[in-house]
């Protein structure tokens, strides 16, 4: 995988025009910004200049083939190769938090795709020349490599494992579903009780918090013709009783866990419902994801 170098903000000026001149010579902007000021939704709670402290923030904004893109990068200077956080998907709130928490815990580098070029907090990005609206999770492509390379920049300077943080409407599309058909009808495939031949789910036995609810998983990826024990981290998430579903990986749908398994890049992703933006819910999904990334960093990085 080529990848290019973005900044870390905290840097001396001379060396900020050499990084942002090799940025600009990519076609990407990089600008370092006060994220009390940021005019988005999920700055916007957090106005406490506390909360920032050894964080810095940079805007990064660029345009290929038809969809103009802007990323927001947090970086921990103080612990800067910790894990690299994304969270793709502007309207699910709850990934955001659990990505501030986690890079302030563990440090290394969150990407948040921001969808607000048109329209703030919105899952797909409609800054379009033409066509459709771009869903960021299925924007990784051959084709594409501007959009990959940006966002993925920090995994080939040590920042790693890749953790992904997601928030889904609960339960799950039971017509879609080779089991559990009889469940009450949901929207989409994740749930720990939805499986095909892609998604092969393991439910946890004890179904202790936060697995306790059957939308909190993890998803980690294996490739075709193998077995799913050699999918990253994913024996050591079954063995300790997560709710985990095998995702089997034939030719790339355009996702992260995808281009990231086909790549050899360290990946998992975490899931939880969808619980809204009241404060005790949002906390609510922000403490599940949380709650598996910490216990999950532990196994798979410390055995």
């Amino acid at each position: 995988m080529t990848v290019r170098p973005l900044v870390v903000t905290a840097v001396a000026p001379a060396l900020w025009l050499t990084f942002a001149g090799a940025l600009a010579e990519d076609g990407i902007r990089s600008t370092p910004v006060d994220p009390l000021a940021i005019a988005d939704d999920d700055f916007a709670r957090h106005r406490d200049p506390a909360e920032w402290r050894g964080l810095a923030v940079t805007r990064l904004e660029f345009q290929e083939e038809r969809g103009a893109w802007r990323l927001f990068r947090i970086a921990n200077t103080r612990k800067p190769r910790g894990p690299f956080w994304f969270v793709p998907h502007d309207n699910e709130n709850a990934g955001f938090e659990a990505a501030l928490a986690g890079v302030r815990k563990h440090g290394g580098v969150v990407i948040a795709v921001d969808s607000g070029i048109t329209e703030d907090g919105k899952r797909r990005n409609a800054a379009v020349d033409r066509g459709r609206p771009i869903d960021p999770n299925r924007n990784f492509r051959d084709g594409y490599p501007r959009y990959a390379n940006a966002i993925l920049a920090d995994y080939a300077h040590g920042v790693r494992p890749i953790i992904a943080l997601h928030t889904n409407s609960p339960g799950f599309d039971t017509g879609a579903s080779r089991c559990n058909q009889s469940d009450p009808p949901g929207r989409g495939e994740v749930s720990i009780r939805f499986c095909d031949d892609v998604m092969q789910p393991r439910p946890s036995q004890s179904r202790a918090w936060p697995f306790d609810d059957e939308d909190s998983l993890a998803y980690v990826a294996w490739r075709s013709g193998t077995s799913p024990a050699t999918a990253w981290c994913g024996r050591a998430l079954a063995k300790a009783d997560f709710n985990v579903v095998f995702e089997r990986v034939a030719v790339s749908d355009g996702s992260l866990s995808n281009y990231a398994l086909l790549r050899g890049l360290d990946y998992v992703n975490f899931e939880t419902r969808e619980r809204g933006l009241d404060p005790a819910a949002l906390a609510e999904s922000r403490d599940r994801l949380v709650a598996m990334v910490d216990r999950a960093l532990r196994l798979c990085l410390h055995g």
